[in-house]
C-alpha cells in the first residue's frame, strides 16, 4: 500500500490545516467575497486581447493566510491546461517523497559463458519517466559489463506495469509527432520522442541528419539538400517536408537553410509501441553487442532474481523536469505511479482514485476537482482558482514545499519564463499552461515589499493565448503589492 511521506507530521499538518480553515485561510481561501475590481492594467490588456474580463479568474492571497488581495471570480472552475501539474507534484511529492526513485530491473534466464548468453534478458518497466538515451546507453553497458556480448536469445521488454486503453497520439490536436502528445508507458525509453540534428555542409550542397538515441530497422535519411543559397531560416521546419506518418520510416522532403546553421528537431515517430524495442535494439548494437533474436513484448518469468536494477534521478529532480519545462508525459507517468504503488493496479482509473484521496486530506470537495490525466493537456479538466490557491497556501506550510517551490519556472530566469520581462524579474516562481483556448499562471511571487503572496490567474477564452500580457501585468501589479 502506498505510505504518505512522513505521514506522522502530514497528518497532523492536514487536521490543523483544516481546523483552522474558517479562521486563519490558511487550508481555504476565504469564502465568497464582494467582486474586486482588476487592475487598471490587466483591465487594458485583456481588452488589447479582446478578451472579456468574464474569462478569467484571478485570486491573489497570502502565503500565511489572511484577507485575499484579489479575489476575481475564484469560484468557477475552469480548464487549468498545465498548470494542472502542480496537483500531480504536489501529491506526488507528498505521498511518495522527494528521495523517492523508480526502479528497472534486468533479469536473465541463464548463466552468460564465454560473452555469450543462451537465454532472454528480461528488461521490466515500472513507470521511470526519465529513463533517456544516456540512461538507457548506461543500462546496456552495465549489462555487457556482465560478460555478456552476444545474446543468442530475445530482449523481452515488460510494460505491465501500466494498463492503458490504446490510444490515438493524433486526438488532442492532430499533431501525433509532437512529443507532448506522447502517451505514457511503463517502459518509456527517451519520452518516445528523437532527436533530429541538421548540420549544414555547404560545400556539398547538403545538410547532415544525425539522430539520437539509436533505433534498429528505422529509415532516415543521411542527407537533405540545402535552400538555395541567402534563403533565410524562416519556419525551417516546414521547409523540410518532413512526413513522420510511416511506421520505422522518416520522410524529408524539402530542403534545409544553410542560414539556420545547426539545429535540433524533437520529433515523436509512427508506431510509438515499437519505440523502446527499436531504441534498446539500435542501443545495444551501438554498443557492439550482438542479439541473434528479436526485441518483443513479455513479462518477466516468476521466480527469478534481478541481474542489476537501474534507478531513476529522484523524485524532487524530475517534478523539477515536469514544472520548468511543463514536460506532459512525465505528469503523466507520474501520476499513474501514485496508482501503482498504491496496490500495484497502474490504470487511470486507480490513479485518478488516489488523488482523489489525497485531495480530499487536504479540504478539496468532491467534483471540485477533474483530473484527466495529471499533465492538464486535456479539454476535460478542471479546478477553480479558489480551490487551487488553498492548496498553494497549504503547499506553503508543507515539509515539501522546499522541493515544489525549486521545481516552478523563475520569471526572467528559466524554465517556461525564462523569456517573459518585467518588474517582477526574479521575484516570482510561476507554473504557466497555455492551450488553445486557455492561458494560466499559478505559484509565488515574493513582492517588492517582502511580503509573499499565492497568485492564480485562469483565462479560458478562445483568444486565451493573446491575453498572457494580462497575465504578466498582474505579476507586475502582484510585485508591487504592500
Amino acid at each position: 500500500m502506498l505510505r504518505p511521506f512522513a505521514p506522522r507530521p502530514f497528518r497532523a499538518l492536514a487536521c490543523a490545516l483544516l481546523l483552522l480553515a474558517a479562521g486563519s485561510g490558511v487550508a481555504a481561501a476565504p469564502g465568497p467575497a464582494a467582486p474586486q475590481p482588476l487592475p487598471a492594467a490587466v483591465e487594458a490588456a485583456l481588452a488589447r486581447a479582446q478578451v472579456p474580463r468574464s474569462a478569467l479568474s484571478a485570486v491573489v492571497l497570502p502565503v500565511e493566510g489572511g484577507r485575499a488581495r484579489l479575489a476575481w471570480q475564484g469560484d468557477v472552475p475552469r480548464n487549468p491546461a498545465s498548470v494542472m501539474k502542480l496537483v500531480t507534484t504536489y501529491a506526488a511529492l507528498e505521498l511518495l517523497g522527494p528521495a523517492f526513485t523508480w526502479q528497472t530491473p534486468v533479469y536473465l534466464d541463464a548463466a552468460p559463458e564465454g560473452g555469450r548468453l543462451k537465454g532472454n534478458v528480461y528488461i521490466q518497466g515500472q513507470g521511470d519517466p526519465k529513463l533517456v538515451a544516456e540512461r538507457l546507453w548506461l543500462l546496456l553497458r552495465r549489462l555487457q559489463a556482465q560478460g555478456i556480448k552476444v545474446i543468442v536469445g530475445d530482449i523481452v521488454l515488460d510494460r505491465s506495469a501500466f494498463e492503458l486503453p490504446p490510444r490515438d497520439p493524433a486526438q488532442f490536436d492532430g499533431e501525433p509527432w509532437r512529443p507532448y502528445n506522447v502517451a505514457p508507458d511503463a517502459l518509456l525509453v527517451n519520452f518516445n520522442a528523437l532527436t533530429l540534428d541538421f548540420i549544414p555542409d555547404a560545400g556539398a550542397g547538403v545538410a547532415r541528419v544525425a539522430y539520437e538515441p539509436p533505433l534498429a530497422s528505422m529509415d532516415i535519411p543521411a542527407v537533405v539538400a540545402l535552400a538555395p543559397r541567402n534563403t533565410a531560416c524562416g519556419d525551417w521546419r516546414a521547409a523540410l517536408q518532413a512526413d513522420f506518418a510511416q511506421p520505422g520510416r522518416i520522410v524529408l522532403q524539402g530542403s534545409y537553410p544553410a542560414d539556420c546553421g545547426e539545429r535540433l528537431w524533437s520529433v515523436a515517430p509512427a508506431d510509438p509501441q515499437g519505440f523502446a524495442a527499436r531504441a534498446i535494439e539500435g542501443t545495444w548494437r551501438s554498443l557492439g553487442g550482438t542479439l541473434t533474436g528479436q526485441v518483443r513484448e513479455g513479462r518477466v518469468p516468476g521466480g527469478l532474481a534481478p541481474l542489476f536494477v537501474s534507478t531513476s534521478p529522484s523524485l524532487a529532480e524530475v517534478v523539477r523536469d515536469i514544472n520548468k519545462y511543463s514536460n506532459n508525459v512525465m505528469a503523466r507517468q507520474l501520476l499513474l505511479t501514485l496508482a501503482w504503488h498504491n496496490g500495484g493496479s497502474g490504470t487511470l482509473e486507480a490513479a485518478r482514485t488516489v488523488l482523489g484521496q489525497w485531495w480530499s486530506t487536504h479540504g478539496g470537495a468532491a467534483g471540485e476537482l477533474v483530473m484527466d490525466n495529471g499533465a492538464g493537456l486535456s479539454r476535460e479538466g478542471r479546478i477553480s482558482a479558489q480551490a487551487l490557491a488553498r492548496l498553494l497556501q497549504q503547499a506553503w506550510a508543507s515539509p515539501v514545499m522546499p522541493e515544489l517551490l525549486a521545481s516552478l519556472p523563475i520569471t526572467g530566469i528559466d524554465g517556461t519564463l525564462r523569456k517573459r520581462q518585467g518588474q517582477a524579474r526574479g521575484a516570482a516562481h510561476l507554473k504557466t499552461g497555455t492551450l488553445r483556448d486557455a492561458a494560466t499562471i499559478a505559484g509565488y511571487v515574493h513582492a517588492a515589499s517582502g511580503q509573499r503572496y499565492v497568485l492564480v490567474a485562469l483565462v479560458n477564452h478562445p483568444n486565451a493565448p493573446a491575453a498572457r500580457p494580462a497575465l504578466d501585468a498582474l505579476v507586475d501589479w502582484v510585485w508591487t503589492a504592500p
